[in-house]
């Protein structure tokens, strides 16, 4: 028995499916056209959903590691009471390494506090190529140490704060997770590791998959050529730009990772997930079928997107 997609996704993506089937896929390398094309559909799909008028935002700027500025992104709801210090996450958005900004990503960091109750800090993490490694990992670090650095203000207690992205960004939540712990920095609660990119090497399809991807090996190794450059899937590359190379993961941070069975990285996750916890950290992990990457910023009204988001709120909510 062959995979299919879920019969509802398969109904949410066919008019994209559609309108892409005489479409010629970019080269490898060219990062200028997946910016322009996933951009604009990770957009598009941000505001399909209506943004809750429950949570307010507020803009900081941080100084990261090499001198420059980016920007931070404060998001909690209004109802958020004055009191005993409460749980926060450390957000980093998708984007294949190359693409994607907080402001694509504002109506579903909002939805996921309104949901959670979590107060989120997203981060605008430089891209590569022009940022390559280390300039993503030590952005999303440096934004780890300044929530915690401003505990206090923001009403947050140190000892509950969690890292959580997917995708690339979820790739980066677990090189940040390694990195606090080399540096004995920071304390992370959780890793919420959404569809993880993890593993440089996952560079030849699978053709089992190969008809139902959404990210594909050709958008894959472009993402990491981006930020790796030569290294990419070679020797020497460290633990701290793709995860999946670490060689002892003992000691880090409790676990949520997900992923779809139809997606690229789901090998890498589950290798991943097993590795933690051959190592003594805790994991809780999910393997959804008939579903591709990001499947649920398009299938939204589908049972399988509820179970996932609803999946996702109850690790917010739980720190």
């Amino acid at each position: 028995m062959s995979f299919a997609f879920d019969p509802q996704v398969a109904e949410a993506l066919a008019p994209m499916a559609d309108a892409m089937a005489d479409a010629t896929p970019p080269p490898v390398g060219d990062v200028a056209a997946r910016r322009a094309v996933l951009e604009g559909l990770i957009g598009h799909t941000d505001t399909a959903q209506p943004t809750p008028d429950d949570v307010t935002s507020t803009g900081y700027r941080l100084t990261t590691f090499d001198g420059a500025q980016i920007d931070l992104r404060w998001y909690t709801r209004k109802d958020k009471a004055a009191g005993e210090p409460g749980p926060a996450a450390v957000y980093l958005h998708g984007g294949g390494m190359i693409l994607g900004h907080i402001g694509l990503f504002d109506g579903s960091i909002s939805r996921y506090v309104s949901a959670s109750g979590t107060p989120i800090l997203a981060v605008d993490y430089r891209l590569a190529p022009e940022h390559p490694h280390p300039a993503p990992v030590e952005d999303a670090y440096a934004a780890l140490v300044w929530l915690h650095d401003h505990a206090t203000e923001l009403g947050v207690d140190p000892a509950r704060i969690a890292v959580f992205g997917d995708s690339a960004g979820g790739g980066i939540a677990a090189a940040v997770s390694i990195l606090a712990r080399d540096r004995q920095g920071p304390a992370i609660a959780k890793q919420i590791l959404v569809m993880p990119m993890l593993d440089d090497r996952n560079l030849t399809p699978d053709p089992q998959l190969a008809p139902f991807v959404l990210w594909s090996w050709d958008d894959n190794r472009t993402g990491w050529e981006a930020l790796l450059g030569d290294r990419a899937g070679g020797a020497d590359v460290p633990a701290h730009a793709a995860p999946a190379r670490i060689t002892d993961p003992a000691g880090l941070p409790p676990a949520y990772i997900e992923v779809g069975q139809l997606d690229i990285f789901r090998d890498e996750d589950l290798t991943y997930a097993l590795r933690l916890s051959r190592a003594g950290v805790p994991v809780e992990f999910h393997l959804h079928p008939g579903v591709p990457h990001e499947f649920e910023s398009i299938a939204f009204n589908s049972d399988a997107a509820r179970r996932v988001i609803s999946d996702r709120v109850r690790a917010l909510g739980s720190l």
